[in-house]
C-alpha cells in the first residue's frame, strides 16, 4: 500500500513580513474550487466554486491548556504551497487505486503551531499542526462552518429519545435517519454527528465530515439559529468510568476533564473535510477521507481477506426444515458453517449470546457451544469462523483475548457497545487495530462513530456499523422510512468510508406493510431492493442478515448476492438525486456489477454504460415484478444481450430496486 508519486513539484517558500492582515489563496487543481485563509485578528477560511462563495469567512483556533489560543493574532512566518499527484493503492476498497491530487498550503506560524490546506478538484480540508516540546492539554477547538445564506441541510441527530443536555447525548450510537431544515431551523438543543450534507447553490453540495482522527475526539456539530453557522462540540476527556450499560459491556463516562485531549505536542490534528460536488452523483464515488488517512502501516496484507458472512443474530436463529433444536449451540452454528460452504461464503459469524452474559469475560464461552470444535469444523470447510464481543470484555483483556482465539484459528472480532467517540475510545480503535493485525485478525465495528480513514491505516479493519441499518426493522415503528433513508445515506455517510448495513432480507413489504416482527423480521421496500444493497453499499464484509432456511426457498436471489463482491477494481457512479434515486456500477475483474435504488416513487431510467466498451457481453438482470408493489417479493430474473448502444432502460416499483451481472461471452 505504498504511495507511488506521479508527480511531485513545486515548494515555494517565502518569508512574509509581520503585517496586520493578509489573505493566502489557493486554487483547486482544475482551477474550480478557490479557498481563501484570512489571518487578521484571527485566522478565517472561506471557499468559493467559479467565483460564488459556498462556505463564508469560518473562524478556526484551537486553545491549550494554560489560555494558549491557536490562530489568535496569528503571527505568520512561512507560507509554503505544494502541489502533488500520486497513485494510492487501495486494495479492499470501492476501487483498486486512488488518485491523491490536490495543491496545498501550509502556513507556519510564531508559537510553534501550523495551518495546512489542502484543495482537491472535489474538496477542501484543513488541520492545525503543532510543534510543543512537552505534551499539551487541548482545552478546545473552534469550529464554526459559517455559510453565506441559510442553506438546507441533512442533518442526523443523536437519536436519544428524550432530550439530554450534550452530556447526555455524548453517549449515543450514532445512528439515526436524517432531519432536513434550513440550518437556523435545526433543533440546537440536539448535537448532530458526522457527516452531514449542506445543499449549496447551483445544485451543489458540500459533505462536512473529518479524517485521520487519533488521539482526540470526534466532532459534533450544533447549529445557530440565529444564523447560519454549524458549531464544532466536542466530549471532553473522560476522568472517571464506571462499568454499566449493554448487559454491562460498556464503560460509561461519569466525570469528565476541564479539556478535550491530551497529546503529544509535536503533531498533526484531525482533517476538517468539506467535501464538495457538482452534481449528486459525485458524492457516490467521493474518495476525501480515504486520501486524507495515513498510509497503511501493515506491509504485508496477504492474509486480510474480505468477504461475506452468514449471520445469525437479525434473524433470530430461525431455522426450520432441520431435525435439531435451532438456537444458540453447535449444531446450529455447524448448520450455518455447511450452509456458508455450499454456497462460497466466506464466513460465519457467532454473534452475542456464545460467551457467559453480563460477565465481560470473552474467555467465558456457554456450555452450549465448543468453539475449538466449531473453528475445526470450519476449517475443514473454507469457512472462518468471526466472534462479537462487547466493547468492555474485549478493551479490559485484550492482548490475551486476541491472542487465546487467534492460536484456535478465529478470523477476527466484530466489537460493539463503544457508543462514545471521546479521546480515550477514538485511542481504542487504533489500539484494538494494531494488536488485531498482530495476530492477523480482522476487525468489524459495530457501534461506533464513522469512519475516518482508519481503514486505509490499518486495513485489517473492513467495516464499520455507524449508519441506521436494516437491524433497526426488528423494532422500528411503521412510520421508519427506511426507504428514504437508503437513497439518502449513500450521498452522505457513505463520503466517510465502508458502512456494514447488514442487507439481504428476504421478508420484504411493500408501502405499508411492514411490521417490526424481532423474532422474524422483514425489510421495507422490493426484493430487488435487497439485492442492488449488495452492489450500491460499499461493504469490504458482508452480512447476509437472513435465515438460510429463508435462502434455500429463494436460490435465484441467493445465488446473486452470494456471487457479489466485497471490494472492487472499479466504481462508477451512474446517476442520483439525494432522497429520490441512486444507480452505481463497480466492476470487479471483467464482470460489472449494477445497482439501483428508489424512493417510494416508481421510476424509470437509463443508464449509460458506454464506459463498459466494445465486444459482446450478456446481462443476467433482477427487476422489480409487475406486481411489486403489491408483493414486494416480486421479481423477474432474465439474462440477454447487453445492448450494443450501452443504454440500459430500467424500472422500478415503489421502494424499488434493480441489480445486474454484466460479462463478457
Amino acid at each position: 500500500m505504498s504511495l507511488k508519486p506521479l508527480f511531485l513539484f513545486a515548494c515555494t517558500v517565502c518569508a512574509l513580513p509581520l503585517m496586520a492582515q493578509k489573505n493566502y489563496t489557493l486554487t483547486s487543481p482544475d482551477g474550480t474550487l478557490q479557498a481563501t485563509v484570512a489571518t487578521g485578528s484571527d485566522l478565517r477560511i472561506s471557499l468559493s466554486a467559479d467565483g460564488e462563495t459556498l462556505l463564508a469567512p469560518s473562524p478556526v483556533s484551537m486553545t491549550l491548556g494554560g489560555g494558549e489560543v491557536l490562530g489568535s493574532n496569528p503571527k505568520v512566518t512561512r507560507a509554503r504551497k505544494n502541489t502533488a499527484d500520486a497513485r494510492i493503492a487501495s486494495p479492499f476498497y470501492k476501487k483498486s487505486s486512488v488518485r491523491d491530487h490536490y495543491n496545498e498550503l501550509e502556513l507556519t506560524m510564531r508559537g510553534d503551531y501550523g495551518l495546512v490546506v489542502r484543495l482537491y478538484d472535489d474538496g477542501l480540508a484543513y488541520r492545525f499542526t503543532t510543534r510543543k516540546k512537552d505534551g499539551i492539554l487541548v482545552e478546545n477547538e473552534q469550529v464554526a462552518y459559517t455559510f453565506p445564506a441559510d442553506y438546507t441541510a441533512y442533518a442526523p441527530y443523536v437519536g436519544h429519545k428524550r432530550l439530554l443536555d450534550f452530556e447526555g447525548q455524548f453517549r449515543n450510537s450514532f445512528e439515526n435517519t436524517y432531519t432536513r431544515l434550513p440550518l437556523t431551523q435545526l433543533d440546537p438543543r440536539k448535537l448532530i454527528f458526522l457527516p452531514v450534507l449542506v445543499e449549496l447553490p447551483g445544485g451543489r453540495k458540500m459533505v462536512i465530515t473529518e479524517a485521520d482522527l487519533q488521539g482526540y475526539p470526534g466532532l459534533f456539530l450544533n447549529n445557530s439559529t440565529e444564523a447560519p453557522v454549524l458549531k464544532g462540540v466536542f466530549a471532553p476527556y473522560p476522568k472517571k468510568e464506571e462499568q454499566g450499560g449493554h448487559n454491562q459491556l460498556q464503560m460509561l463516562v461519569t466525570e469528565r476533564e476541564p479539556y478535550i485531549a491530551a497529546t503529544e505536542g509535536t503533531r498533526s490534528f484531525p482533517w476538517r473535510v468539506m467535501a464538495v460536488s457538482k452534481d449528486d452523483s459525485q458524492l457516490l464515488d467521493n474518495d476525501l477521507v480515504y486520501r486524507l488517512a495515513p498510509a497503511s502501516k501493515i506491509a504485508d496484507t496477504s492474509w486480510i481477506k474480505p468477504g461475506k458472512v452468514a449471520w445469525e443474530w437479525w434473524n433470530a436463529w430461525n431455522l426450520y426444515d432441520v431435525d435439531f433444536k435451532a438456537g444458540i449451540n453447535n449444531e446450529t452454528y455447524k448448520y450455518y458453517i455447511w450452509f456458508a460452504s455450499q454456497h462460497g461464503i466466506e464466513y460465519v459469524i457467532l454473534d452475542e449470546g456464545w460467551a457467559v452474559n453480563k460477565q465481560a469475560d470473552l474467555m467465558q464461552v456457554v456450555p452450549e457451544i465448543d468453539l475449538e470444535e466449531l473453528v475445526e469444523y470450519g476449517r475443514e470447510r473454507n469457512v472462518g469462523i468471526i466472534l462479537w464481543a462487547g466493547y468492555y470484555a474485549f478493551e479490559r483483556d485484550m492482548e490475551r483475548v486476541v491472542k487465546h482465539y487467534a492460536d484456535m484459528g478465529v478470523k477476527g472480532f466484530k466489537v460493539d457497545f463503544m457508543d462514545r467517540d471521546d479521546q480515550r475510545m477514538v485511542d481504542f480503535l487504533h489500539r484494538a487495530a494494531e494488536v488485531c493485525a498482530e495476530h492477523k485478525m480482522l476487525l468489524d465495528f459495530h457501534g461506533v462513530f464513522k469512519p475516518t480513514g482508519l481503514n486505509r491505516t490499518w486495513p485489517n479493519v473492513l467495516n464499520y456499523e455507524g449508519v441506521f441499518g436494516l437491524e433497526q426493522l426488528k423494532w422500528s415503528a411503521e412510520s421508519t422510512d427506511m426507504v428514504k433513508y437508503d437513497v439518502t445515506m449513500p450521498f452522505i455517510r457513505m463520503v466517510a468510508g465502508p458502512m456494514d448495513y447488514t442487507q439481504g432480507a428476504m421478508r420484504n413489504a411493500s408501502r405499508g406493510n411492514y411490521r417490526p416482527v424481532h423474532s422474524e423480521p422483514m425489510s421495507q421496500g422490493t426484493r430487488c431492493r435487497q439485492l442492488a444493497e449488495y452492489v450500491v453499499f460499499e461493504s469490504p464484509i458482508t452480512m447476509l442478515c437472513d435465515s438460510p432456511s429463508n435462502y434455500m426457498k429463494e436460490p435465484e436471489c441467493f445465488a446473486f448476492m452470494a456471487s457479489v463482491p466485497t471490494v472492487w477494481d472499479e466504481t462508477v457512479a451512474l446517476t442520483g438525486s439525494v432522497g429520490e434515486y441512486i444507480a452505481i456500477a463497480r466492476r470487479s475483474g471483467d464482470t460489472w456489477y449494477i445497482g439501483a435504488m428508489t424512493d417510494w416513487t416508481p421510476r424509470e431510467l437509463e443508464l449509460d454504460l458506454s464506459f463498459i466498451g466494445n465486444g459482446n457481453y450478456d446481462i443476467e438482470s433482477f427487476a422489480d415484478g409487475i406486481n411489486a408493489d403489491r408483493a414486494a417479493r416480486d421479481f423477474r430474473k432474465t439474462v440477454s444481450e447487453l445492448p450494443q448502444d450501452r443504454r440500459l432502460k430500467i424500472r422500478m416499483a415503489p421502494g424499488g430496486g434493480y441489480a445486474a451481472r454484466i460479462y463478457a461471452r
